[in-house]
């Protein structure tokens, strides 16, 4: 089934049965430019800080239709964001994925002071405390959300918890669910947050950076993060922001 001429599922739908598709299977793959200028809202008042966001439309379009979905957003709560989806019959999560990352590793520190000469620190590698992390974080079924706002957390992330991080959310994804994510096509200077203004606009929220930017993603290095789905989408910003939809 394509992305771009889909059928819209039925009103409470029963939870799908997921089944991974081959390996050989590649997502589908279209690019578009994303024009950015000034928002303003239904009066033309000009938004502040905000930005139009066609992956955030693009993201509505695919949702429309589900009713009574499941929404996890992996930034900090906010409520703008958290009504705006409620109001559209989703029922809403909030982990914000940095910060709680940074509480981990300050917590893991800590502990690696206290342990004594000579004592075993295997669970304290780079790949053990990623495993460690996503065990007490996120803590849901499989297949339980329609949709996920990543928004550019992969770019922050270590390569450990980022991969892993990436395969975590794959497995949370309902088929036919879709994850919205961002991608700094240049190292960011200033560090935002995000929140959902109405459904063409985001507001970028200027912010303390709890880690430095890790990356600048290649497209193909996007493409094998998100392999397992079906087919995909990247908005190409003139800020300097990629915006990617991704439909399993």
């Amino acid at each position: 089934m394509n992305f771009f001429n889909k059928a819209r599922p039925a009103q409470n739908t029963p939870l799908p049965q997921r089944a991974s598709p081959p390996r050989s299977m590649h997502p589908q793959t279209a690019v578009a430019v994303a024009m950015t200028g000034a928002p303003s809202n239904s009066s033309g008042t000009e938004i502040k800080g905000a930005r139009q966001s066609n992956g955030l439309k693009e993201f509505l379009w695919q949702l429309d239709g589900i009713g009574h979905g499941h929404l996890l957003d992996l930034g900090p709560a906010r409520q703008s964001t958290i009504t705006f989806f409620i109001e559209r019959g989703f029922k809403v999560y909030t982990e914000d994925l940095l910060a709680t990352w940074r509480h981990f590793l300050e917590d893991e520190d800590q502990r690696l002071k206290k342990l004594p000469a000579g004592a075993d620190r295997s669970a304290l590698t780079p790949e053990a405390r990623a495993e460690k992390f996503l065990e007490t974080t996120m803590c849901y079924p499989d297949n339980t959300f329609d949709a996920v706002l990543m928004w550019d957390n992969l770019d922050y992330l270590d390569n450990e918890l980022m991969s892993r991080l990436a395969a975590r959310i794959t497995s949370l994804v309902r088929d036919g669910g879709v994850v919205f994510a961002m991608f700094h096509t240049r190292k960011p200077v200033l560090f935002h947050r995000y929140k959902v203004v109405d459904a063409q606009n985001l507001e970028l929220i200027p912010a303390s950076c709890p880690f430095q930017p890790q990356r600048v993603f290649q497209n193909r290095e996007i493409s094998n993060l998100f392999a397992r789905y079906r087919s995909s989408k990247m908005f190409v910003g003139r800020d300097q922001i990629r915006e990617g939809l991704f439909v399993k």
